[in-house]
């Protein structure tokens, strides 16, 4: 159950900005987009101004294939944040994108029992609409549901 004042969802929800527009754009027409820098071909993630690898400006956005490895995990059970008392327990994971070893995307957790995590685990991108935002987060892939 989502903490709802006044019949919109409380929990606080990121702010698009000039670098991670783009990310937050795709995400709404359900694309995972990352960064590729045209130099040196790197793939990288959050988004930056310049490759995080040999700093050339020369970025663009790529579609990623939305499949992942569960990498780490933590279960939250405090609610940090009056919006999400109502969502105890929840988990954030770092899962890392088939595409290219080592990039990570932190992120939630969803639809899974929190006793069937596992390091390792294949997932694969799901998205959830908050407010005007939307959320690329991550579920068991369908194979292992």
């Amino acid at each position: 159950m989502t903490e709802r004042t006044g019949g919109v969802d409380a929990r606080p929800v990121p702010a698009p900005d000039e670098v991670s527009a783009f990310y937050w754009e795709g995400a709404g027409r359900g694309e995972l987009l990352v960064q590729r820098c045209r130099a040196c071909q790197t793939l990288q993630f959050p988004p930056e101004v310049a490759c995080t690898t040999c700093q050339s400006l020369d970025l663009q956005p790529e579609a990623m294939s939305g499949d992942a490895e569960l990498w780490s995990y933590s279960v939250v059970e405090r609610p940090f944040h009056a919006g999400f008392v109502d969502v105890v327990p929840y988990v954030v994971g770092l899962v890392e994108l088939r595409e290219q070893p080592g990039l990570r995307i932190l992120t939630n957790v969803v639809e899974a029992e929190i006793d069937d995590l596992e390091v390792g685990m294949a997932l694969e991108v799901t998205y959830e609409r908050r407010g005007d935002v939307t959320l690329p987060q991550f579920r068991p892939a369908e194979a292992t549901r």
